[in-house]
């Protein structure tokens, strides 16, 4: 965080200063929710969950080094504690005051990008590229939602050129939000689908609440659009900010040809008007081609070189931890660990890579859990994953867990043969079946939400600890 007084923190939360000390005393450590993440010099927000409550750990916050507290009550602790009515409107306003002050400085440039998949992966591309002209915030891990965009905007210092926002949502409203901290310079809209319509209701509404990312933009202001998707390109319309688009279409603004995927990586022609550049990621699938796309267009706008993209693109290894990462496990087997996250977009877009990188040289084993937050169309689109499963042609699909048993009931009213498909109740199950099954060759794919928790069997599989 930039260097705050202890006034000056009091005063852009609302709050009110408690304890014997001394206001004009200066803040400058990170500002944390996790009293585990605190450090020398830190502010902790204590914040109520639903689980638990914040302000019962600032004690251990303190003890790991916070020097300032802010809550919703007084607390019998040895640091200023500064109290507001409401903590995580606190942090929102710490936040916008942020990155308002920083702002008119003159120098940084603020990136947003939302979507229903891909977003934490072109984050990172946003970053590698970024990275190559000049120093760059970006979020840590998933940090997209109320809270964690807001504690990622703050590790912005007077010297940052650059700030990436992740924006992510489970209802209406929550990305306006994000975007009435930070106004963008340039926001990118990556694709609507079916990721955590339980909380959207309708795909209507994921449109909707996609598009508030553009929607509040200012003339001046870059939105890039995937064009390839007609909800997303249908967004030019509902913004003054000019539209800049990427995708396959020929129509594109930054567009991909001759797209390739081995268990190498995935390469691709890059075409810009008349220009082409060859393109290799390190990075599995079509649909990561969609993301860096975006993450060249929207870099082109910031005055990113194409030729250091590229580069920044083709050295990052991974997208991230337990997203379509790639292992050469034990046995000569090749795994595809992607169990990070998972919607029927980015679902069927891992199964459609499967069979592109093994297409009848390799035996490909997909191993699948539940997809959550799908509401009304779960059934439905497990369903239709079963089925997809078995016209691409997998060659054997274990399915994890009663929440995703239609998954493996599809395949079979699909036709998959007696033994090519399999249910097993929990990981250690899958584990064990893999264990006496794999074989030298055989490219496997772990793909589940996140709360199914087959990332972690993607790991005893490749024995990474």
């Amino acid at each position: 965080m930039i260097e705050l007084t202890l006034a000056d923190l009091a005063g852009i939360v609302g709050g009110v200063l408690h304890g014997a000390a001394d206001a004009t005393h200066v803040l400058s450590g990170d500002v944390v929710v996790d009293s585990r993440l605190a450090s020398s010099g830190s502010v902790f927000i204590a914040m109520r969950g639903a689980t638990t409550d914040g302000h019962e750990f600032a004690q251990s916050a303190i003890a790991s080094g916070a020097r300032a507290i802010i809550a919703e009550r007084e607390l019998p602790v040895d640091v200023p504690v500064i109290v507001v009515d409401d903590s995580l409107r606190a942090l929102t306003d710490l936040a916008r005051e942020v990155v308002a002050r920083v702002r008119s400085k003159g120098t940084l440039r603020v990136v947003a990008v939302t979507g229903s998949n891909g977003k934490t992966t072109t984050k990172n591309m946003l970053r590698a590229i970024l990275g190559t002209a000049g120093s760059v915030v970006a979020p840590r891990e998933s940090f997209n939602n109320e809270v964690g965009a807001p504690l990622s905007m703050l590790d912005i210092t007077d010297e940052t050129d650059f700030l990436v926002v992740e924006m992510g949502a489970s209802a209406v409203g929550e990305i306006a939000r994000l975007v009435s901290i930070v106004c963008p310079d340039v926001a990118i809209v990556l694709k609507v689908g079916l990721a955590h319509a339980g909380g959207f209701g309708t795909i209507e509404d994921t449109q909707k609440a996609k598009a508030e990312i553009v929607t509040q933009l200012p003339v001046e202001a870059i939105a890039v659009l995937n064009l390839d998707d007609s909800r997303v390109a249908a967004m030019a319309g509902m913004t003054r900010a000019k539209a800049v688009t990427f995708g396959f279409s020929p129509g594109a603004d930054v567009r991909a040809e001759d797209v390739a995927t081995t268990t190498d990586g995935t390469r691709f022609t890059l075409v810009l008007g008349q220009e082409k550049h060859d393109v290799q990621l390190g990075i599995l699938g079509e649909h990561n081609v969609m993301n860096a796309l975006a993450s060249i267009a929207a870099t082109r706008q910031l005055g990113v070189k194409t030729a250091p993209a590229v580069s920044a693109l083709s050295a990052m290894k991974r997208a991230e931890h337990w997203r379509m990462e790639l292992h050469h496990a034990p046995g000569g087997v090749t795994l595809i660990n992607d169990a990070y996250n998972a919607s029927p977009d980015s679902m069927a877009a891992a199964l459609k890579t499967l069979a592109e990188v093994t297409r009848g040289t390799h035996r490909a084993v997909a191993v699948l859990g539940e997809m959550a937050e799908l509401g009304e169309y779960s059934d439905e689109e497990h369903d239709r994953i079963g089925r997809l499963v078995v016209r691409l042609n997998i060659d054997k699909l274990i399915v994890v867990g009663h929440e995703a048993r239609h998954i493996h009931d599809a395949a079979g009213l699909e036709g998959s043969w007696d033994g090519e498909s399999v249910y097993v109740e929990d990981a250690d199950g899958a584990y064990d079946l893999l264990r006496n099954e794999l074989q030298s060759g055989d490219v496997v794919l772990v793909k589940s939400s996140n709360s199914a928790g087959l990332r972690l069997l993607g790991d005893r599989i490749a024995e990474v600890s």
